[in-house]
């Protein structure tokens, strides 16, 4: 089943006057919600280590949609890189409305071969750069006693049911969470809502074909783990991100949106897999459990 309409659901103009920005916009997920901010009317600057990268997808971004994407090289891990961060988008646009962490790090490997490093380093980008961006753009514009403020962090499905083998990306992504819909508490008197998205399968050529290199991405198909029979597709989520990030959800606060095409629930069920089994298994299984209930 494939889905065509790659129109925005927001009428045009939605975003108009917002300033937006996205960690880890560079690429992927990250750059496709930019591209979709900016054609609402959003200014938005993207955010990532690799200032090369972010330049050309700017460059692109902004000659699609005639609108303005402001590049800014940044280690989300690092907080003085954040505070200049800071610093250089209000410099640029005078304000901030809302902000997107969506910079990841993830890699699969059995949790034994790791080391301590390897788990700073994941941490430090998910967890430690939500929270250094998340920290220094709320004390802004606590400070400034700005409302009507958003901080949209993006989660994965795994943050409360956990998963073997991205062991460190599970610990900082379930950090995330309950991040969120803490502060979603606690900074809500000032003006503040935090909102998250769990995505389930995504395809981004680089986190894909790091986490499924060569011939696994074959052998491990994520479509076949989806009820839907399919990954999903950008526009699918920019839409909901778009949603989040609009005046529109007003009233959403603290919530963690699933977008997965029902894959966690399918998971989550202890009888799931039954749905390999064939019609001629099922009537075996059917006689078996009639004789039962006859003797």
């Amino acid at each position: 089943m494939k889905m065509e309409n790659k129109q925005s659901m927001l009428r045009d103009g939605a975003l108009e006057g917002q300033v937006i920005v996205i960690t880890g916009g560079g690429t992927g997920l990250g750059r496709s919600m930019a591209e979709a901010f900016v054609r609402l009317g959003a200014k938005v600057c993207i955010t990532s280590r690799k200032l090369d990268v972010l330049q050309v997808t700017a460059a692109e971004i902004m000659k699609n949609t005639g609108g303005t994407v402001l590049p800014v090289a940044c280690d989300v891990s690092r907080s003085q890189d954040v505070d200049k961060l800071l610093e250089t988008v209000i410099a640029n646009f005078g304000k901030v409305d809302c902000l997107v962490n969506n910079a990841a790090g993830n890699f699969i490997s059995p949790t034994e071969r790791l080391s301590s490093k390897a788990f700073e380093t994941i941490i430090g980008i998910v967890l430690m750069g939500t929270v250094n961006c998340t920290l220094a753009f709320g004390k802004y514009w606590i400070a400034k006693g700005d409302k009507d403020k958003v901080v949209l962090n993006i989660t994965t499905t795994y943050a409360w049911t956990g998963s073997g083998y991205v062991v460190p990306s599970a610990c900082a992504k379930a950090g995330v969470l309950a991040l969120t819909r803490s502060l979603a508490v606690e900074w809500a008197k000032y003006g503040i809502r935090t909102n998250a998205i769990a995505p389930g399968p995504f395809p981004t050529k680089g986190a894909w074909q790091r986490l499924m290199p060569g011939e696994l991405a074959e052998k491990f198909d994520m479509a076949k783990r989806v009820p839907l029979g399919r990954v999903g597709e950008h526009h699918e989520l920019t839409d909901l991100a778009s949603y989040l990030v609009s005046t529109f959800s007003g009233f959403m606060n603290g919530e963690v949106v699933t977008i997965d095409g029902g894959e966690w629930l399918k998971g989550a069920g202890q009888f799931n897999p039954l749905e390999q089994l064939g019609p001629e298994m099922w009537d075996s299984i059917e006689r078996m459990v009639r004789g039962a209930k006859s003797a």
